[in-house]
């Protein structure tokens, strides 16, 4: 960002501004740090380091920890970010379920809750709700005497950011949905509204993935259950696209004569790999097969497999649970390899019910990737799931929040 050339009484502000949200981002991902520290990381002068920090100590958003180990002279204080300077609420209203949590200024989960619902209500009813939720949360951040800084929406749909509005999510039936008007509106608060996939993957990026070089600046998020989405980070910031389509990766195209996929096309790659397939699979095997343990058997005729049987399965050493896996990292791994070489990410994660299953894919997709992508691009690859698991939606909605509010601290 280029500062402006005069320096008036509003510049100076901006300045200021600017430097805070320094020092603020600085202790997110560094903290505990000594003022000096704070001024060797950051560049600023000391003086400039001193007043802004005795302003957020004044302020409530930062602490003061003790002194830091020093060989000589008097040892600086330590700072870190207050737990207690302000709480932000993480939501996904997801397929059949709305998921919720408050998190303190470090972003520590306070408070959790889940309802689930039928997919075929009414969007009113599930707003209804996502609502109630919404004043469970305020309620309990109220109750341990903080303040909400903001509630972030992770919905698995197309979304208009300039507006906040849901413009299509084709498993809820939502079109159109004005999500940050209608919780404006009820709840006086900011509100920002990102895609699932996007949502998950600032998640993973501003978290614990993230080890503080360039390592995770650039990652790829894959969110593989019934569907197969995903969330791309370059260079620290959210890929959109043009018209906020970027990042639907499961319709690559893999197989040009291939299976109809629910996009209308044929051979995506999310035909091949996604939660469903694995269980036709697992069923299309066991009725052609005599091994496999008979629970597993006996659960593809009442039709009562799923996912988390299949990798169950696995660990406890059924051949055939393991061998449907396989063939699904591979198919996973021809993908990650053209992700890899047109993206050169530093960083590709794992998410949804496949996370569960990344001792039996990682090992696979890793072969796969080293076979495929161009070697210089895979040299400087790792491959992971998801340190949020199930939480990397609503941990990614609360980044969103955390992050305008640091860019930004607003009193």
């Amino acid at each position: 960002m280029r500062l402006p050339i005069t320096y008036g009484a509003a510049d100076q502000s901006l300045i200021r501004k600017l430097n805070t949200s320094l020092i603020l981002e600085c202790l997110r991902i560094c903290n505990p740090l000594s003022r000096a520290q704070l001024a060797d990381r950051t560049g600023l002068n000391r003086s400039t380091v001193s007043n802004v920090t005795d302003q957020l100590l004044q302020d409530g958003l930062i602490r003061e920890i003790g002194p830091a180990a020093s060989s000589k002279g008097r040892p600086g204080i330590l700072l870190e970010l207050n737990p207690d300077g302000g709480c932000a609420l993480g939501m996904e209203i997801g397929v059949g379920f709305i998921s919720i949590i408050v998190t303190d200024f470090t972003a520590q989960i306070m408070w959790r809750q889940r309802v689930d619902f039928d997919t075929e209500n009414e969007p009113d009813t599930v707003i209804k709700w996502a609502e109630d939720l919404t004043r469970q949360a305020l309620d309990v951040i109220s109750i341990h005497g903080s303040r909400p800084l903001g509630i972030g929406i992770g919905v698995p749909g197309r979304i208009d950011h300039k507006e906040g509005t849901v413009l299509y999510a084709g498993n809820l039936n939502w079109r159109n949905v004005p999500i940050r008007q209608i919780w404006a509106e009820r709840f006086g608060l900011s509100v920002f509204v990102e895609n699932a996939d996007n949502a998950a993957a600032l998640g993973e990026y501003y978290f614990d993935s993230i080890d503080h070089t360039d390592h995770a600046q650039n990652l790829v998020f894959l969110n593989i259950s019934i569907g197969f989405g995903g969330g791309i980070v370059i260079n620290g910031t959210l890929l959109r696209g043009r018209n906020g389509n970027a990042g639907e990766i499961g319709h690559m195209v893999m197989v040009p004569d291939g299976e109809l996929c629910s996009c209308g096309k044929r051979g995506c790659l999310q035909t091949l790999v996604n939660s469903r397939v694995i269980v036709h699979r697992m069923q299309e095997v066991l009725g052609n097969k005599a091994e496999g343990e008979l629970h597993m058997l006996a659960a593809s005729k009442l039709g009562r497999l799923d996912a988390e049987m299949i990798v169950q399965a696995a660990e406890e050493g059924d051949p055939v649970a393991r061998m449907v896996l396989e063939e699904t990292g591979t198919h996973l791994g021809l993908g990650i390899s053209s992700i890899v070489n047109a993206l050169n990410p530093a960083l590709v994660v794992l998410g949804g019910a496949f996370s569960l299953a990344g001792p039996f894919l990682l090992g696979v997709i890793d072969r796969t990737v080293r076979e495929h992508a161009i070697p210089e691009s895979y040299q400087v690859l790792r491959i992971a799931t998801s340190s949020h698991g199930p939480d990397a939606c609503v941990m990614g909605a609360v980044a969103l929040v955390l992050d305008e509010f640091l860019r930004e601290p607003i009193l």
